[in-house]
């Protein structure tokens, strides 16, 4: 009975992963080789909220509020993830947290997004996005239409995949893989 319970998880575990409602965007984890570039790039500072669209298992997210914390600075962080295996290892991740405090996780899907209704609109603005680079523009589309009104400094770092649509202001930092900065 016991073997039937363990491959029975695993057969709905595999599910939401490879689900289109649970999971549109494969899941891939930054890799822990470039964490010091990635936060380098989110440029921590004082009153900025970091965003991670597709945060996963929250290796970014949870790494740079630590990063936060050690500096002393008062920034917010939030993690927007749509799949529920990995909502639940986010929440777990944040219960043992340090900085939790400043660690708010979204359970939505990032194209459905209204950012109005849990951000709180500072001065600094990051976005982090490690997703397929076919959903890049439409997500881009979306944080432009949203955002275009406000007056803060919008900061959007993108791993491993360039932003066609922005490469004008695009600035390139090297690891294992590339990291691109838009500012």
């Amino acid at each position: 009975m016991l073997i039937y319970s363990i491959f029975l998880i695993i057969v709905i575990i595999i599910l939401l992963f490879s689900s289109k409602t649970f999971s549109p965007i494969p899941y891939f984890p930054s890799q822990p080789v470039d964490l010091p570039l990635i936060v380098k790039a989110l440029n921590l500072r004082n009153n900025q909220t970091i965003i991670d669209l597709g945060a996963g298992d929250g290796i970014v997210i949870f790494k740079a509020a630590t990063q936060a914390q050690k500096k002393k600075l008062n920034a917010k962080f939030i993690a927007v993830e749509i799949n529920p295996v990995l909502i639940l290892i986010l929440h777990l991740r944040r219960l043992f947290h340090p900085n939790r405090k400043n660690i708010k996780i979204i359970h939505e899907d990032i194209f459905n997004i209204n950012f109005k209704d849990f951000i709180d609109f500072t001065d600094l603005m990051t976005i982090y996005l490690y997703i397929s680079p076919w959903f890049l523009e439409k997500t881009i589309s979306s944080i432009n239409q949203q955002l275009a009104i406000r007056n803060q400094q919008l900061t959007i770092v993108s791993y491993m995949y360039p932003i066609k649509s922005m490469k004008k202001v695009e600035k390139i930092i090297k690891g294992k893989n590339n990291i691109f900065v838009y500012s």
